[in-house]
């Protein structure tokens, strides 16, 4: 992911949570959630040396971002889908799956993924179901202006089919995903 790509994917990032996350997480929270700092944070989170997050995005024909994915390495479990985000009027068109794919393609069939998922977002529990991910009995929980917010440890047990999506949305919407050389940076997408 390139310096000219952190707007728009701090744009997705901030208004998927404000999307996905209503009437889960107080909405004070995330009315006070800013495009701009999540941009610097990102842009933070890139210049970093050390990081270890390699960043996906996919992309129309005309260039315009339409989602963002983060992993990375995890010496318990393989790798961790850090985020996934889409834009929030393309929820449903296939992006969100092509990102995963390739999520998939790139750490290997024979590695396990593991995310966390809101407990109360049952899309996105639905999503990753869907895709071969279960719940592993994990749980954490989050304050959000002091409301406890509980996320599931989501599993994907290795060589787990995924490519069918990637060819699917190339078909509808050209270059999909892009993978920026370089752009192996840590970042936990929450």
């Amino acid at each position: 992911m390139g310096d000219t790509d952190v707007p728009a994917v701090a744009e997705i990032r901030v208004r998927g949570w404000q999307k996905a996350y209503a009437g889960i997480v107080p909405g004070s929270c995330l009315d006070a959630m800013s495009t701009e700092e999540s941009a610097r944070r990102t842009r933070e989170r890139l210049a970093d040396p050390a990081g270890t997050t390699t960043d996906l995005v996919a992309v129309a024909e005309d260039h315009e971002i339409l989602g963002w994915a983060a992993y990375g390495p995890n010496p318990d479990a393989g790798w961790t889908l850090h985020a996934l985000y889409v834009r929030p009027d393309r929820i449903g068109t296939g992006v969100g799956r092509a990102l995963l794919a390739a999520v998939h393609e790139a750490v290997g069939p024979g590695t396990a993924v593991e995310l966390w998922v809101l407990r109360d977002n049952s899309r996105a529990r639905r999503f990753y179901e869907l895709a071969g991910y279960a719940p592993d009995g994990a749980e954490d929980e989050e304050d959000y202006d002091g409301v406890p917010v509980v996320e599931l440890r989501y599993r994907r047990a290795p060589a787990q089919p995924s490519g069918a999506a990637v060819q699917h949305l190339e078909a509808r919407v050209g270059p999909v995903v892009r993978p920026e050389v370089g752009a192996v940076r840590g970042d936990s997408g929450g």
